[in-house]
């Protein structure tokens, strides 16, 4: 498949996985890498729960497909990182940050490390493990933008 574009910008990010809405939530305690990413109901709070994808250089087009960084909303310097082919964020340097595209796949995108793995929520409340990609529900995401980057 074809990257393709996303609007840099804050998102929520819905896993598809059975039984209710999910979204990618930080965890709260950190631990070895950092706090694991795992999908989750719905948070009235949503400070663990609203993402920036932005490109990973600055100045890009915003039609260019690839690479994305993607952290926290409300603490720019929480990250993505895949040790161990597993999700966290943690404070580390944008240079340490993971690096994705998004593929258009019937029902949503498909998120790919730049090591082509996808993302995969196995059930609600389970860690993000990065895979070989299949065509499967698991690793079906849902973009919903909420505004552009904020610029403080």
């Amino acid at each position: 498949m074809t990257p393709i574009p996303v609007k840099p910008g804050k998102y929520k990010i819905h896993a598809h996985i059975i039984g209710p809405t999910s979204v990618l939530t930080a965890t709260e305690y950190a631990v070895k890498h950092g706090a694991p990413v795992i999908t989750d109901r719905f948070n009235p709070l949503p400070i663990e729960q609203e993402w920036v994808i932005d490109h990973l250089e600055a100045g890009q087009e915003p039609e260019s497909a690839s690479p994305y960084v993607i952290h926290l909303a409300y603490h720019p310097a929480a990250g993505l990182v895949v040790p161990e082919d597993k999700l966290w964020v943690n404070s580390v340097s944008r240079t340490e940050w993971a690096k994705f595209t998004f593929e258009r796949v019937i029902g949503g995108v498909k998120i790919l490390s730049d090591k082509g793995l996808s993302l995969r929520a196995g059930h609600r409340g389970a860690q993000i493990e990065l895979t070989q990609p299949k065509p499967e529900f698991q690793e079906t995401w849902t973009l919903e933008y909420l505004g552009p980057i904020a610029t403080e």
